[in-house]
C-alpha cells in the first residue's frame, strides 16, 4: 500500500486545504486541488506500468526514450472522482475511461443503520488483461470500491487493478484486503483514523461531492 502523505512533499499543502474548513468555501480552490492531487498521483502509479524503448526522431537527431507500452483505463466513481479524474486524465491524457454510478443508500435493518450501495450505471471500454485505475476520492466503508470491482469482473478480467483514493479509513481498507481476491494495489493520498456512527472518515474532510459540486437532497 502507498501513502503519499509518507514522503514529505508539496501534496501534502494541497491535501490540508482540502481539509480547512474556511478553505473549503472555495468551490473553485476545492476541485483544482483534487485535480492536482490526482496528476501527483498518476504519477505515482505510472512507475509501476511496463516501459519499452523508443527511438524518437529530434529536429537535430535521434534520441532513445522509454514510453509506456500502452495506457491504462481510467475509472470514475461519480459524482465526487470526478476533479480527482480529472488529474488522472491530464496525464494519461489518451486512455479510455469508464464511468460507475453508485452512491452509498442509508437503510435501517434491525434498528441498526447500515450503508448499501446503490449500483445504478456502468459504461466501459474493454478490459480483458489491462491494467485499471478506479479513482474514488474517499475510501470509507470500502462498499462501493469492491461493489465496482465485482460487478467490472462479470465483463472481463484485467490484468491488476490500481485503487486510487486521496483519503481512506483503515474499515474500508481492511473490507477490500478481505474481498478482493484479484491482483492489486492500493495507493492513498492520507489514510485517516477512523469510521463514524454515519460512515464518514475522521477527521477526514467532509464530503467532497458536496464541495466540489454543491449540496445533494
Amino acid at each position: 500500500m502507498f501513502i503519499l502523505e509518507d514522503t514529505n512533499s508539496i501534496a501534502n499543502h494541497f491535501l490540508a486545504e482540502l481539509r480547512n474548513k474556511t478553505l473549503q468555501n472555495d468551490r473553485l480552490k476545492f476541485r483544482r486541488n483534487l485535480e492536482r492531487l490526482g496528476e501527483v498521483m498518476a504519477y505515482e502509479v505510472s512507475k509501476t506500468f511496463d516501459f519499452e524503448e523508443t527511438l524518437v526522431s529530434t529536429p537535430l537527431g535521434i534520441k532513445n526514450s522509454k514510453l509506456m507500452v500502452e495506457q491504462p483505463i481510467l475509472i470514475a466513481v461519480l459524482r465526487a472522482a470526478l476533479p480527482f479524474y480529472q488529474g488522472f486524465l491530464n496525464f494519461f491524457d489518451q486512455a479510455d475511461t469508464a464511468f460507475i454510478g453508485a452512491y452509498r443508500k442509508e437503510e435501517k435493518e434491525g434498528g441498526d443503520l447500515g450503508i448499501e450501495i446503490e449500483y445504478l450505471y456502468q459504461a466501459t471500454p474493454d478490459i480483458n488483461n489491462k491494467n485499471l485505475i478506479l479513482i474514488d476520492p474517499m475510501l470509507a466503508t470500502g462498499k462501493s470500491v469492491v461493489k465496482t470491482i465485482e460487478n467490472l469482473l462479470l465483463i472481463g478480467k484485467p490484468k491488476e487493478i490500481h485503487i486510487v483514493s486521496v483519503i481512506a479509513a483503515p474499515e474500508g481498507i481492511e473490507l477490500i484486503k478481505n474481498s478482493i481476491k484479484i491482483p492489486h494495489k492500493l495507493w492513498l493520498c492520507s489514510l485517516d483514523e477512523f469510521l463514524n456512527d454515519q460512515s464518514y472518515i475522521i477527521p477526514g474532510l467532509g464530503d467532497a461531492g458536496d464541495l466540489s459540486f454543491g449540496n445533494k437532497i
